[in-house]
């Protein structure tokens, strides 16, 4: 049965939260009076359906159910999660927790997704303060994996611990923040940077592009891999932070910034902010410019997947949790996945190295299902590639869903053959074929040998089995 997810509110925040539970397999139930509100969601949904899948290897778990509903209590009818997000005013929230908790599960989890209130502020008119944390997630909600939790001393503990399990099952990273303050730990340093921004413009010292440039070329991408703490302590070369502290710490007396001090918003300064704005960014839409935002991000976690480090890491481990274990077939569906952007070339489609890889990951999954997976190699043994001969039959391209089928032609001895067919999924169209000739080796020796008995026994049963599929 699947799990519930209520979301209470569906603008951008609200609308990637449902994304984000929905093709993690959750069923969700939306509220929002605003008529727009499905034709709203749906966008965001397209955009993270295109997006999501890409940071992956293998297939999401299959799509949950969307339902929109006219009142709160019927959405949160059977809800395990309730996440609510509507606008940044204290009185409305608490009026909608009060509404919600009439209706809704005791044990249900109510997170908010406030960038300002405190948990304690939230929790301050409830029914069961206990029951409500704070979840402030950052946009998009369905690519970017931090989420602040923060909790008072009347979170019970395990529900703590319930909600940051959740929230990781979704491919999030939970930031427990055990004491509250306002605006949390993240959006402190957005105001930071945002107030020494509005200075820059207001003093004609540099332009939104200019100031959105010194960010995405220097210390944006640092900041994206490193955060700001372990950045500083390379700058201390080989001694270290403290060399750094005491290097620069002197820097923090000079009047540089302004940031107990923020210019006031007048009509004219807001005015400058706009048409620069439009200067910069508005020969593009905002979907344009979310398609664009998305891009750049899946490019760049996909990049930190390959070096195992920061959102790369949590992907890693969330797709672990994501693979399902083959069947003997014939064939085995040894792949299933969606085709990232940054695999596509300036032709539109899929890059011909791209297939070569596709396919080795097919050769790994049916490795690892006749026994030599990753603890059989660092044992010493594995497969070697001697012969692939690659067929290109139709384009593929980026955000299409396929799968590979695997048949084991030859298994005996020190041999084993894969014959592959790389298909669209929704058309079942073969793309490209693959014919792959694979030798036992030693690792050691560096020369082929027969593979372990369980494993050859594995294979030699696939390989009858599939013989005349």
């Amino acid at each position: 049965m699947s799990r519930v997810a209520a979301i209470i509110g569906g603008g951008v925040i609200g609308g990637g939260w449902a994304a984000r539970f929905l093709l993690n397999g959750w069923d969700v139930r939306v509220f929002d009076p605003d008529p727009e509100a499905t034709r709203k969601i749906g966008e965001v949904l397209a955009n993270a359906r295109h997006a999501l899948p890409m940071l992956y290897d293998v297939a999401l778990p299959p799509e949950g159910k969307l339902s929109f509903h006219p009142t709160m209590s019927e959405t949160v009818k059977g809800a395990e999660w309730i996440q609510e997000s509507v606008p940044e005013r204290l009185e409305l929230k608490r009026k909608v927790f009060q509404t919600l908790q009439e209706h809704c599960d005791p044990s249900a989890i109510i997170g908010s997704s406030t960038s300002g209130f405190k948990p304690s502020e939230l929790q301050g008119c409830a029914t069961r303060p206990e029951q409500i944390v704070v979840t402030h997630p950052f946009n998009p909600v369905y690519l970017l994996p931090l989420i602040e939790l923060v909790t008072t001393e009347k979170n019970p503990p395990a529900l703590i611990v319930r909600a940051r399990e959740t929230l990781a099952s979704l491919g999030q990273f939970p930031l427990h923040v055990r004491r509250e303050i306002d605006a949390h730990i993240a959006d402190r340093f957005l105001e930071a940077v945002w107030r020494e921004a509005l200075w820059l413009i207001r003093d004609g010292i540099a332009t939104t592009e200019e100031i959105d440039n010194a960010i995405r070329y220097g210390f944006g991408l640092r900041w994206g891999q490193m955060g700001l703490f372990e950045t500083y302590r390379i700058a201390g070369g080989e001694a270290g932070m403290r060399h750094f502290i005491d290097q620069f710490g002197p820097c923090l007396q000079w009047p540089w910034t302004k940031l107990m001090d923020v210019p006031e918003l007048t009509d004219e300064l807001a005015q400058m902010i706009a048409d620069q704005s439009d200067a910069q960014s508005g020969h593009l839409t905002i979907r344009q410019l979310e398609r664009k935002r998305d891009n750049n991000l899946i490019a760049m976690i996909r990049a930190l997947r390959q070096q195992g480090n920061a959102a790369g890491r949590l992907i890693n481990d969330h797709q672990a949790t994501l693979l399902v274990p083959l069947a003997d077939g014939p064939p085995i569906v040894s792949v299933r996945r969606v085709i990232p952007s940054d695999w596509t070339d300036y032709n539109g489609h899929m890059n011909e190295g791209r297939y070569g890889q596709i396919f080795s990951d097919a050769a790994d999954a049916v490795m690892a299902h006749v026994g030599a997976d990753a603890d059989y190699i660092a044992g010493g043994l594995s497969y070697f590639t001697v012969e692939n001969t690659i067929r290109f039959l139709a384009e593929a391209h980026a955000g299409e869903r396929v799968r590979v089928e695997t048949r084991v032609t030859q298994g005996e001895g020190k041999k084993l053959r894969c014959y592959h067919e790389m298909k669209r999924e929704s058309d079942g169209e073969v793309l490209a074929t693959s014919d792959q000739f694979m030798l036992h080796v030693d690792l050691k020796t560096r020369r082929s040998c027969d593979p372990r008995a369980d494993v050859m026994a594995r294979i030699e049963t696939l390989a009858k089995l599939h013989k005349d599929a």
